[in-house]
């Protein structure tokens, strides 16, 4: 299981400029994402998010970042302010795994079928599991000289556009070496700045699910 570390940033023609100049772009897509959640938003107001991509099924958990944040000095906690922290989990007999243990309630009378494939979705209805966020994403992907360091473009078809800084590390791998990672990039990207980006979900909630997001805004979780 892997943990991606990642910060967000607008990105101005300057952005771009000194991105093309410095990066290698390694290829652009577009791909769709579905999200999926209860009514009842139990998965989001844990800060889970279960999404469907390209056919594949991929639950993003939040790290304990109490032990982590302990540790770091006072300019890494302002640049792990700036960043976001989850395990991605792929194989989908765990997902399922860790979805049902969240829907306790819905999971009583759920048979597991912890060898269900990709394609079965019958998953979804058993745990009363529907989507409430469905866009398509076209983006360039840039790499640094920096090991390890991917840097997404992306452009979603609601018209929002948000860049990414992201480093991947294993779950109990070094995140303060990432922390320095991504502040290198983004002062070679002449990023500045204290505040959070907003992502593509909280836009897309704030847009077209205000009641969903102002539920989790209230809960702290975006």
């Amino acid at each position: 299981m892997s943990v991606e570390v990642e910060r967000k940033f607008l990105c101005s023609a300057d952005t771009l400029k000194t991105l093309e100049e410095i990066g290698v772009c390694v290829g652009q897509r577009e791909f769709q994402d579905q999200y999926y959640d209860t009514p009842k938003f139990d998965l989001t107001l844990r800060d889970m998010w279960l999404r469907k991509r390209k056919g594949c099924w991929e639950l993003k958990c939040p790290t304990s970042s109490v032990s982590v944040t302990e540790e770091l000095s006072g300019e890494q906690s302002q640049a792990a302010a700036l960043c976001t922290r989850y395990k991605e989990i792929t194989k989908l007999p765990e997902i399922h795994l860790r979805v049902e243990e969240v829907i306790k309630d819905a999971c009583e009378h759920v048979e597991r079928k912890s060898d269900s494939s990709q394609e079965d979705e019958s998953w979804l209805s058993k745990l009363n599991l529907v989507c409430f966020a469905e866009y398509t994403t076209v983006r360039r992907s840039f790499t640094l000289e920096e090991e390890g360091v991917q840097i997404d473009l992306d452009q979603a078809d609601f018209g929002y556009h948000v860049g990414e800084i992201e480093v991947l590390i294993p779950e109990e791998g070094d995140v303060q070496s990432a922390l320095e990672k991504i502040t290198k990039a983004a002062q070679k990207l002449g990023l500045a700045g204290d505040q959070r980006v907003e992502g593509k979900m909280n836009v897309y909630l704030k847009r077209y699910h205000p009641d969903h997001y102002a539920i989790l805004l209230s809960a702290h979780i975006l």
